[in-house]
């Protein structure tokens, strides 16, 4: 699953920092197309940040998490 599956998928993923974070998530930190999309879905449901559902369904490490908000706050 691409980034563009992800923005299609999920109307409201559609803004280019969304879009980055979400290739950031597979390309830099290696997380499975179906954790995130797990997280996604969940979201519908219960929205949040999703870097804290990835790690609250253990689909990521805390050091992962670190390195998702250090990479937001550079970006």
């Amino acid at each position: 699953m691409t980034v563009s599956r992800f923005t299609k998928d999920f109307s409201n993923l559609k803004s280019t920092s969304q879009k980055r974070l979400l290739a950031f998530l597979q390309e830099e930190l290696a997380v499975p197309s179906d954790s995130i999309g797990l997280a996604l879905r969940h979201l519908e449901q219960d929205p949040g940040p999703l870097p804290i559902v990835l790690w609250q369904y253990g689909l990521i490490t805390l050091d992962q998490l670190n390195q998702i908000y250090d990479w937001l706050e550079t970006t």
